[in-house]
């Protein structure tokens, strides 16, 4: 299974989201300097995965994203899939027209390689995650250097003021 870089920037911006989410709305120019994702293109992730129905906007001061489920309640495999991600090991998609219009001789085994990493990621949630000691301490390694970064972006502003 291939999964591109769409399905694993959604699943950490997703993490990143419910981890901080518990405490207020989190906006997306957060997510983008914690995980260095490009705004722009968590913007398109974050439009597909409101049409899924798994995150939700805040409008106004104090506004951003938060989760439309509790954290429990949505599992990696729906993220992916969100962002029309497939999970698929097969070379046809899953349509066994991989050799001649045929199934290859492989074709089943990669089927259920298929299933198989499917029904693991399906039975993952967001919080399953977010337990995960060292999954913390990423978040709070992250949430450190951000702040860093922003006190430096202050008192450059600051300085150029001058």
């Amino acid at each position: 299974m291939r999964l591109t870089t769409k399905g694993r920037y959604a699943v950490t911006a997703m993490l990143d989201l419910a981890y901080h989410s518990e405490k207020r709305p989190v906006t997306l120019t957060d997510i983008a300097k914690r995980q260095h994702i490009s705004l722009s293109y968590l913007e398109q992730l974050f439009a597909r995965l409101r049409r899924a129905g798994m995150v939700e906007g805040v409008r106004g001061p104090g506004g951003g994203y938060q989760l439309s489920r509790d954290a429990s309640q949505i599992n990696i495999a729906e993220i992916i899939v969100a962002v029309d991600e497939a999970i698929d090991s097969t070379r046809c998609s899953g349509k066994g027209n991989c050799q001649n219009n045929q199934p290859c001789l492989s074709h089943d085994l990669w089927l259920g390689l298929s299933e198989q990493i499917r029904e693991y990621l399906a039975s993952i949630s967001l919080q399953d995650v977010l337990q995960r000691k060292s999954v913390r301490q990423v978040a709070e390694r992250q949430d450190k250097q951000a702040s860093g970064i922003q006190g430096i972006d202050m008192l450059l502003r600051r300085e150029t003021r001058i």
